[in-house]
């Protein structure tokens, strides 16, 4: 009867459903040109977690981009009792955080939402909800919903009056239409009528004047509903596909001479899905669903009165089948806002600044964007070359701030680099030279051989910091820099735990020439001393002066690597070969030896 969940429009899967409701394709439209009417451009949205709720919160977005409205937040309502149980306080958190003075509010069950709104209460009378007549509020028995919704704005399926219904709801009752056993069982609950034990239709002790008119509107509402009206349509539908059905077989058969007929069901089928009429109260009903019309919507503006009477009030009306500029109508005297507001509320971002204030940006709030003409509704985001100035209306160049080659401090760290590779470079070649001797042979010639490579490339990445950086030299930086000495210090580390646990035994005799132990912990001193200094020096520098102290430390520490653990070897092969044999060594040892049992003795 109503519009059909996304699944259900599928007309391969079920081609026996026909949608009585009109199509709700411009309630998104009608929405968005009622906030545009009244200039609100900051709202939330409270929707059910049900796919009908997610395709309107999809078409609502889009039409709220397109004329520039805002989303302060978005609320999912749960499907389920578990899910609501769990995350329920965060939304009520949520809402009641919101700068929004409006709130479009879309249900398809009213289970959950009532629930919802119980906790809700506190901060509903200070809001403007705007919802549809799907979730029927004013049928509520709690009046806390009811105090809580006036002033709601409701957009309901126009339909015209059917004559004779508020005269047919006025007569009704049991024994008029005593074969309605569910009108019976209303009245009894409804006016504590006393059910008589020998007929379940015969009433007793009900008040004299009984009538549905009588029933405040939360226990039966008179106006015909939306569900209601298309059920009446429905009626006359399959009416009138009767009617076409038998006119055919009369047609067909032209001497049956009043026989009775018998119809399956299916058969109506043709008939109802070409099915276009006029209802007696005027309207076009239209089953067929490619053909089927945009509904067109009454506004109606929910009015709370003492002990839980609610009235709804025609305020507007929306048609998207007249040109743009009518094709919303208010009368907003008529409209009753929300409790506690005595003026059209105003819903946006920031408000209007009067004389004698004037607007700051929030910071932060947007980071590195303009806008350079009155009201717009979307900054501008600067470029990555460019910055917001504080008045945030133009975009302005950075100003390139780098270590250049050219500069004095840049072509001295250039310079110390490369000698110090050149440097490197020589002790590698001796080492290569003298990879015989004893001293290269105790040094570990492979590790030695790896660190020096390694120092090398440590000194030339210190070159990828300076000059005008780019995207390949930012990438390459810290990776190639990391990486290499990674394996500088993996190798340093390496050549320790042979010289700890290894060789400690067999070294405790050794001379100083080919005891590595205090070497490496010098290495190792130097280095943490670099970069333990680097740390609190590197966060308070900025520009060039930063990247200075960050090529200056990489230098240092290879450097000392270098100086602490090959300078003293090459010394002793270039200028002191005669510690570098194994004769003198073993000469040594046995005087050592010798001076140790003289003194023993």
């Amino acid at each position: 009867l109503g519009s059909f969940e996304p699944l259900l429009s599928d007309s391969g899967q079920f081609p026996s459903l026909y949608q009585m409701a009109p199509k709700d394709t411009s309630l998104a439209h009608g929405m968005v040109s009622l906030m545009l009417h009244f200039s609100w451009t900051w709202v939330g949205l409270a929707i059910s977690d049900l796919p009908k709720g997610i395709q309107f919160m999809s078409n609502l977005k889009v039409e709220m981009q397109k004329n520039g409205i805002c989303v302060d937040f978005v609320e999912l309502i749960p499907a389920t009792e578990e899910s609501y149980n769990s995350f329920g306080r965060l939304y009520h958190i949520q809402i009641l955080k919101s700068s929004a003075n409006v709130v479009i509010l879309f249900c398809v069950t009213d289970s959950l939402i009532g629930v919802s709104f119980q906790t809700w209460e506190r901060v509903m009378t200070w809001k403007v909800w705007v919802t549809t007549s799907q979730w029927d509020f004013a049928s509520s028995e709690g009046h806390f919903l009811l105090h809580s919704f006036h002033g709601t704005l409701i957009f309901s399926h126009h339909h015209s009056e059917i004559s004779g219904f508020k005269n047919f709801l006025q007569t009704a009752n049991p024994s008029k239409y005593p074969e309605d056993i569910y009108l019976s069982r209303f009245w009894s609950l409804a006016f504590d009528c006393k059910v008589s034990r020998a007929s379940c239709k015969t009433l007793h002790n009900c008040p004299l004047n009984a009538s549905l008119e009588s029933l405040p509107p939360h226990h039966f509402d008179t106006a015909m509903s939306d569900g209601s009206y298309n059920i009446y349509n429905a009626v006359y539908a399959v009416a009138h596909s009767i009617h076409e059905m038998l006119l055919q077989e009369v047609e067909m058969q032209p001497g049956n001479n009043g026989a009775k007929v018998a119809f399956s069901p299916w058969q109506l089928h043709p008939f109802l899905k070409n099915l276009q009429f006029t209802n007696p109260a005027g309207d076009l009903v239209n089953l067929n669903h490619k053909r089927n019309l945009e509904a067109e919507y009454d506004i109606l503006n929910f009015w709370n009165f003492p002990y839980g009477v609610g009235h709804k009030v025609k305020v507007g009306k929306f048609s998207s089948y007249v040109p743009q500029s009518q094709q919303l109508s208010l009368s907003e005297n008529l409209i009753e806002w929300a409790i506690g507001i005595t003026e059209t509320p105003r819903s946006v971002c920031s408000v209007s600044c009067s004389s004698g204030f004037r607007k700051a940006p929030l910071e932060g709030k947007p980071e590195n964007e303009i806008s350079n003409q009155t009201d717009m509704h979307q900054c501008v985001k600067c470029l990555d070359h460019q910055y917001a100035n504080t008045e945030h209306d133009r975009c302005l160049h950075k100003a390139v701030d780098f270590l250049a080659y050219d500069d004095p401090l840049g072509m001295t760290l250039v310079c110390t680099a490369l000698c110090f590779s050149a440097i490197t470079a020589v002790v590698l070649g001796v080492f290569v030279k003298h990879q015989d001797t004893p001293i290269v042979k105790a040094n570990n010639r492979c590790l030695s051989y790896i660190l020096l490579i390694n120092l090398i490339f440590c000194f030339l990445c210190s070159l990828l910091f300076i000059g005008h950086p780019n995207t390949t030299t930012c990438v390459l930086q810290q990776t190639t820099f990391g990486v290499v000495f990674t394996m500088a210090v993996s190798t340093v580390l390496a050549k320790t735990i042979t010289v700890v646990f290894t060789a400690a035994f067999l070294a405790r005799n050794l001379p100083d020439t080919f005891n590595e132990a205090k070497f490496l912990t010098f290495s190792m001193l130097v280095f943490c001393s670099v970069w333990v200094t680097f740390l609190p020096v590197y966060h308070s520098t900025k520009g060039k002066v930063m990247v200075a102290v960050e090529v200056f430390s990489i230098l240092a520490s290879s450097a000392g690597l270098l100086g602490c653990i090959f300078v003293p070897k090459c010394y002793i092969i270039l200028f002191r070969p005669e510690k570098n044999a194994l004769k003198g060594l073993r000469d040594r040892i046995i005087s050592k030896e010798t001076d140790i049992l003289k003194s023993s003795s």
